[in-house]
């Protein structure tokens, strides 16, 4: 498998439709896939596989213990973290491959403590409609994503 540019981080994630989603975007632009557990769901669910259909023999993934473990064996300046509750603009981060794009779990996203501790890190998706509380977890992942690659050829 070749070098990826950037590395996709799902901390706990809950729905298996989103993490196949987000499987199959990692696949399709050769990201790697981070899954920090413990994960709400079996990697043999029958909902996970079927929205990574086949391209899961392409697809890097790395399995984690627990976020900590993660945490303590990347570089503070390659981790970029993404929630609702900041104002900055995921557009103003300045990504570069080997990056780790991080998103937390569907129902309560990532731990306030680590917010707290990384908060010149951490970076919002704008939406004008206040109805509406977050996006998909697999929509997010791909919309910061593309903008890091876009970001690599300009």
């Amino acid at each position: 498998m070749s070098l990826a540019p950037f590395h996709i981080v799902l901390v706990e994630p809950e729905i298996p439709p989103n993490t196949g989603s987000i499987a199959r975007l990692c696949g399709a632009t050769d990201s790697v896939l981070h899954l920090v557990k413990p994960l709400g769901f079996s990697t043999s669910d029958k909902h996970l596989k079927r929205a990574g259909l086949d391209y899961w023999r392409f697809v890097d993934i790395r399995y984690w213990d627990n976020f900590e473990a993660f945490l303590q064996a990347q570089a503070e300046e390659q981790l970029y973290f993404f929630t609702t509750k900041v104002s900055k603009n995921y557009t103003q981060a300045h990504y570069k491959p080997g990056d780790f794009l991080i998103f937390g779990k569907e129902t309560k996203g990532l731990p306030e403590d680590i917010l707290r501790l990384y908060q010149e890190r951490c970076y919002t998706l704008p939406m004008t409609n206040e109805n509406i509380r977050s996006l998909n977890l697999a929509m997010t992942a791909g919309i910061v994503l593309y903008e890091a690659l876009r970001q690599q050829q300009g």
